[in-house]
C-alpha cells in the first residue's frame, strides 16, 4: 500500500509567518452565482477580459480591461510567472467488461513516465490488479491503491510514454465547464509562456496574457521572473470541513531558480512591488520567502494552505481569477484582500455581470 506520507515527504516547504485564527468558517465563503457567468469557451482575445481592481488601501473597486494592467505598475516591479504547462492527463477507456472508465494522471513516479499516481473513476471498480484499455498503442495497468484513494498505475504501450499520453489524452478542463474538450482547449486552456509540462489544470490567471501584453510590461521598466509549480486535483477539491484548518490542500511540486530568485530580489531591494500571477504563484512564493522577505531558490514541494489569518511576505500584488464558493484559492484571495472587501468584490462582480472561473475575466488586487 502506498501511504500519503510517501508523497508529503516531498513537501520541503518552510511555513512562511505564522497563521492566527480568523474566526471565519467555510460557510463565511459562499456567494449565489448564476450559473450562466460560469465561462464555457475563452474569449477570442485573451487581453480582452475584463479585470476589477480592488485597492486594499480605500477598499475602491474599479472595472477596467486587463490589457491595461500595465497601467496599474510601476516601473522597477516584478511580475512573476508560473511556467507551468497543462499535459492531457485525462484518459478515457473501457475496462475489460466494456463498462467506461477514466483515469487522471497526476504525479509522475517513474524517470520516463510509464508509472504515475493517478485518480480514477469508478474508483469502486478500478482495483489493484485491472487494466483499463485506452487505445490501440495504449493500455493502463492498476498496480496498487494509495491511502487517499488514488492509485498507481503503469501505462503499457510500445510509444514514448508522453506521445501515447498526447495521442490518447484529453484536456482536464474544469468539472463546472459542462463540455468535452476540443482541440482549440489544448492551445486556448494554456498561457503563452507554459513551459516545462506537469499541471492537470492551468494557472488560469495567466491565460490573460499576450506576448505583446508581456512586452508592454517590460517596456514600462518591470521585470518578468519565471517560476515552476504544477497544479494538481486539490485545487478543485471543495472545503468539506466547516473549520477550513481542518481541510488537507495536497502537496504541489515546485521549482524555483536561481536567477527567478535574484531577479526577484533585486526588485524587493529596490522597493518595487512583486506582483504574482494567480494563487499558484503566491504559494511557491511564500513557500520560499525568508524572514527577510527574499526569496530563496529551491525546489520541492508545498502543502502551504494560505487562508484569512495568513501573514503574507513575499506577494505584494495578486493577479488572479474569480474562483469557485467555498474554495481554498477564495480563501487565499481572503487572506490577500481581507474577508470583507473580497466578498464584495465578488458581489460586484456578480451584478456587473463578470465571466467567472477558468475561462472568465480577472482581478487584480493591490
Amino acid at each position: 500500500m502506498v501511504d500519503r506520507a510517501s508523497l508529503d515527504d516531498l513537501a520541503a516547504t518552510t511555513r512562511a509567518a505564522g497563521e492566527r485564527p480568523s474566526g471565519l468558517r467555510t460557510e463565511d465563503f459562499d456567494y449565489l452565482l448564476d450559473e450562466r457567468r460560469i465561462a464555457q469557451h475563452p474569449l477570442s482575445a485573451r487581453d480582452a477580459s475584463r479585470l476589477l481592481v480592488v485597492r486594499r488601501i480605500d477598499s475602491s473597486i474599479e472595472d477596467r480591461v486587463f490589457k491595461g494592467l500595465p497601467e496599474l505598475m510601476e516601473p522597477g516591479d516584478v511580475l512573476v510567472l508560473n511556467e507551468t504547462r497543462v499535459f492531457p492527463a485525462r484518459l478515457l477507456g473501457h475496462k475489460p467488461t466494456g463498462a467506461a472508465a477514466e483515469v487522471l494522471l497526476v504525479d509522475r513516479i517513474d524517470g520516463e513516465g510509464f508509472v504515475w499516481r493517478a485518480l480514477v473513476r469508478p474508483g469502486g471498480k478500478l482495483k489493484p490488479g485491472r487494466l483499463v484499455h485506452i487505445g490501440e498503442d495504449l493500455d493502463l495497468e492498476i498496480q496498487d491503491s494509495t491511502a487517499d484513494g488514488a492509485r498507481i498505475v503503469r501505462l503499457i504501450t510500445p510509444m514514448p510514454p508522453f506521445d501515447a499520453i498526447s495521442r490518447y489524452g484529453h484536456v482536464p478542463l474544469p468539472p463546472y465547464i459542462r463540455r468535452e474538450d476540443d482541440e482549440a482547449d489544448r492551445t486556448r486552456y494554456q498561457t503563452v509562456y507554459a513551459r516545462e509540462r506537469g499541471s492537470v489544470a492551468a494557472p488560469t490567471a495567466g491565460l490573460h496574457f499576450t506576448e505583446d501584453l508581456l512586452g508592454a510590461v517590460r517596456s514600462r521598466g518591470i521585470e518578468v521572473a519565471r517560476l515552476t509549480l504544477h497544479v494538481g486535483p486539490g485545487t478543485f477539491r471543495p472545503v468539506e470541513a466547516s473549520d477550513p484548518a481542518e481541510h488537507y490542500l495536497g502537496t504541489e511540486r515546485y521549482r524555483i531558480e536561481p536567477v527567478a530568485a535574484e531577479v526577484i530580489n533585486r526588485a524587493r531591494k529596490g522597493g518595487g512591488a512583486v506582483w504574482a500571477v494567480g494563487t499558484t504563484t503566491v504559494r511557491a512564493l511564500e513557500t520560499v520567502v525568508g524572514a527577510d522577505g527574499l526569496i530563496a531558490p529551491g525546489e520541492g514541494a508545498t502543502d502551504l494552505f494560505v487562508r484569512p489569518g495568513y501573514e503574507f511576505r513575499a506577494a505584494d500584488r495578486i493577479v488572479t481569477n474569480f474562483h469557485l464558493p467555498r474554495s481554498t484559492l477564495l480563501m487565499l484571495v481572503a487572506a490577500f484582500a481581507g474577508y470583507e472587501l473580497t466578498m464584495s468584490a465578488y458581489k460586484h462582480a456578480v451584478q456587473e455581470g463578470y465571466r467567472f472561473y477558468s475561462y472568465g475575466d480577472a482581478m487584480v488586487v493591490t
